[in-house]
């Protein structure tokens, strides 16, 4: 059966009008009071109507996308001053639309040149030196008379829409005098203070701020509007970075088009060398390239126009300008060219091969006889496979594999751009039931569908030529259904560069939660590998699908071979603070672990930070436990999206890990006019390598050697983060690892053993790393495993206490399993991504 297939939108500005007029007979003000409470009714009218700008798919993606982090970093919106006099409806319909959907855009407005005709009819001539506006101090009264009023004339049309608004003319930025004598009243930026745009949201009302600076003791500062929404986009470290102007994007300078996408780690240092890339566009690009280098690889910056915002954030071809840091792609034209499993690991993600390994096997023996070109990004977030068959002028597109991250990030637009680039003419041939099929009908110039397939071409000029691919595809599906017809006209539209440009579109986003892809570009530098646990860390990554080490450090093994290692022939080596600060500054690595003992990994630490790189610290010491800007790492029990999105994460201790799920259900029950008790048993690998009582095992031999009868670390852990005060007694037992823990909980009212075991089922049932047993759990049953299992639920008969049994290997989830749970969390993969199941 043929299908002709066509897909229809409507335009921003209608929509807008739809979702006004759908929402103008509720009291929406009502409806907008915190980040986290909304009419859902009103969401989901706005869901649905946005189906009339892209698909469901778009949309859904997009919002989950937008909504996964924390309300102050959706987007930061810069608005020109011209347009909130020119549009401000227009921009006012704009924001309340995001805002009706549960967002909240932080909007940064300037002051637009209509200040001159102010300036002129008060009689000051307004004066420039290299771009920058002379502030004196009457220019300066003008400056924030008229701020205030654009402010204002903002948030009084934010609230007819039922928007709640805050203005904030002042308190954010800091700064310093950009040169006195030369520009006056012009400030530099030296701090950004997000209080009163967190406050802001906080209470439900969408932050309106202006451009406007203070000093230490004061004085108000001019500050250009463009570096006043860079730096606050710095500390609050957006998805989205949106610049409003007229144009509605960058113009390319010889074509005239605007551009869609700018990808800067493929294309920035070519787009620089442009003829036509000088002046403002010149220094307009440089200045986003050094903002999105101090950002996360996910944010991004669009330039667009007021109508065509919606359009822009919520579909997958956009509407103005996006530039993304983006990665660099590959090509590889032989099998071997691969690092080791990385192909094998993206082709058994293909459905086609049913997850047979195999059948990938066989298709790679192929490849070794064929004439092919695979295109990829570094990380092998997308693979694309084009053959060209002996006799045969037309390649064909064997694979195009893609992970939800290769889709969301666009990475599969860059991919399509460098295929398009070197192949002229190109045939493929994809499943109808695809959700993808809209996505290749845009980058096709024809195509014909027949039995569940559809067959699509670009580039392809002759008739016959087209006619012989028609008839060729419909003989080879004529088998299973009837012969298929040959339309009348195929689906055509311009393969002028134009439409697909070598500066082509690329979606942003690492969209909501991160998931796992296959790619073996994450390196990891272990500081401190000599102990039980740098050790065991290395096995896990050893054996992880897509985390390498580039660098163990040991000061005792430096020199030698890293035994058990396999995916390279690595050596220990002695790193000192200046090496690790150099190594950050060169971006070898994505990831830190400090496997040190207390007290020594901070001026690694230090390095690091001093070094201002992207690369995320894991410290399996004590020191960050109690430090609130450092993310405390047990998933299963805090944050996971405070976690994936913290540079620094403070890997819970053994027994503290153990404690706190063995009684986490239980806290609400707790008595409080007292507190827990915990007996504490771990194997002597967990008094460390270094030579101690605690770890000789002929004093350890027929003995059980209690130590820290009070204050112990790990007593003021597990009391900090769980939020209640217990008593905790630590001891070693002639086992090498593993820990028992035998935890008494006074309760404020009887519960029953078997209320006690629902508890904990219901808290933990979605954690594969806790397993939830009536029976009680021994220490030898969870040596070398990845989780912990509590257990043993029993009550007092006469008075209201329950005892728990919580065991846990002090290694493994006690800290190499757990480092590697933050690891996964923070670098992008499936949390459990290389943890062997429970």
């Amino acid at each position: 059966m043929l299908k002709c297939v066509r897909r229809v939108s409507v335009g921003s500005g209608v929509f807008r009008a739809v979702v006004n007029s759908r929402l103008s007979s509720r009291t929406t003000r009502n409806m907008v009071q915190t980040p986290g409470v909304r009419h859902s009714s009103t969401r989901s009218t706005v869901i649905q109507l946005l189906g009339n700008i892209g698909s469901k798919r778009e949309v859904e993606q997009y919002l989950k996308y937008f909504t996964s982090v924390s309300s102050q970093q959706f987007a930061v919106i810069k608005v020109g001053g011209a347009i909130i006099t020119q549009n401000l409806s227009e921009l006012a319909s704009s924001l309340a639309f995001l805002n009706h959907v549960g967002l909240f855009p932080i909007i940064l407005h300037g002051t637009g040149p209509q200040i001159n005709e102010i300036l002129e009819a008060e009689g000051v001539e307004p004066d420039y030196i290299d771009g920058i506006r002379i502030t004196d101090s009457k220019t300066m009264a003008v400056v924030r008379r008229c701020f205030l009023e654009q402010n204002l004339k903002l948030v009084d049309a934010l609230e007819k829409q039922g928007v709640r608004a805050r203005p904030i003319t002042g308190g954010v930025f800091t700064a310093e005098y950009l040169d006195k004598e030369k520009y006056k009243l012009v400030g530099h930026i030296t701090k950004v203070d997000k209080t009163p745009i967190e406050a802001s949201i906080e209470a439900g009302a969408l932050p309106i701020l202006t451009s406007l600076a203070e000093t230490e003791d004061g004085q108000i500062l001019n500050v250009n509007a463009d570096v006043a929404a860079g730096e606050l986009a710095r500390v609050i470290q957006p998805l989205k970075i949106v610049y409003l102007n007229e144009k509605g994007g960058l113009i390319h300078g010889e074509t005239g088009e605007k551009i869609s996408m700018i990808n800067l780690d493929e294309e920035y240092e070519g787009l620089m060398k442009q003829p036509w890339v000088k002046y403002g566009t010149k220094l307009k690009i440089k200045e986003i390239h050094d903002l999105l280098m101090h950002l996360p690889r996910s944010s991004s910056v669009a330039i667009i126009s007021t109508g065509d915002l919606e359009k822009e954030l919520f579909t997958d071809s956009g509407a103005g300008t996006m530039i993304r840091r983006g990665y660099k792609l590959i090509t590889r034209s032989n099998v071997d060219e691969f690092p080791k499993g990385s192909l094998e690991a993206v082709l058994i993600k293909d459905s086609s091969f049913g997850n047979s390994t195999a059948a990938v096997d066989k298709y790679i023996a192929s490849l070794r006889e064929s004439d092919f070109v695979a295109y990829a990004d570094e990380p092998f977030e997308v693979l694309a496979i084009v053959k060209k068959s002996a006799g045969e002028n037309i390649p064909i597109l064997d694979k195009f594999i893609a992970s939800k991250d290769g889709w969301q990030n666009n990475v599969a637009d860059n991919v399509w751009s460098a295929i398009y680039s070197k192949n002229k003419a190109l045939q493929w041939i994809v499943p109808e039931a695809s959700e993808r099929t809209s996505w290749y009908f845009d980058r096709a110039d024809g195509s014909l569908i027949n039995d569940g397939k559809i067959l699509f071409w670009y580039g392809i000029e002759s008739s016959e030529a087209i006619s012989s691919l028609m008839k060729e595809f419909a003989s080879k599906t004529a088998a299973s259904s009837s012969a298929a017809r040959i339309p009348s006209q195929t689906r055509l539209f311009s393969t002028a560069t134009t439409a697909r440009p070598t500066i082509g579109r690329t979606i942003d986003p690492t969209r909501g939660k991160r998931n796992y892809s296959t790619q073996l570009s994450k390196k990891v530098a272990l500081i401190g590998a000599r102990g039980y646990t740098g050790k065991a860390l290395i096995d896990l990554i050893n054996n992880h699908p897509g985390l390498e080490l580039a660098y163990v450090s040991s000061r005792e093994l430096n020199g030698k071979t890293v035994d058990g290692y396999t995916k390279s022939d690595l050596m220990y080596s002695n790193l000192q603070t200046d090496d690790v600060s150099n190594i950050e500054k060169s971006g070898e690595v994505d990831a830190w672990v400090m496997a040190l003992p207390n007290g020594v990994c901070k001026p690694f630490v230090a390095a690091v930070q001093g070094a201002k790189g992207e690369s995320v610290i894991i410290d399996l010491g004590a020191d960050y436990r109690f430090d609130d800007a450092w993310a405390y790492g047990l998933p299963e029990l805090n944050d996971r999206k405070v976690i994936s999105e913290s540079k620094s994460i403070a890997n819970p201790g053994c027994y503290a890990t153990g404690s706190q799920i063995g009684l986490a259900p239980l806290i609400p029950f707790i008595n409080k006019g007292s507190q827990p008790s915990i007996f504490g048993v771990s194997g002597y690998s967990g008094a460390g390598t270094k030579p101690s009582p605690k770890n000789d095992i002929n004093n350890l031999s027929d003995n059980l050697l209690p130590y820290a009868l009070t204050d112990h670390i790990h007593e003021r852990e597990i009391s900090s983060h769980l939020g209640s005060p217990v008593s905790f007694t630590p001891h070693v037992g002639q086992w090498f690892q593993g820990i028992t823990l035998t935890i008494s909980v006074p309760l404020s009212k009887r519960l029953t053993a078997g209320e006690i075991k629902e508890l904990f089922d219901e808290k933990y049932e979605s954690e594969p790393l806790i397993k939830v047993t009536s029976d009680i759990p021994v220490v030898k049953d969870i040596a070398h495993k990845h989780g912990v299992t509590v257990g043993g639920f029993a009550v007092h008969s006469s008075e209201p206490r329950a005892v728990v049994i919580s065991t846990i290997d002090n290694l493994l989830k006690g800290a190499a399993t757990q480092c590697l749970q933050n690891l996964n969390l923070s670098l992008g993969y499936d949390e459990y991504a290389g943890i062997p199941k429970m």
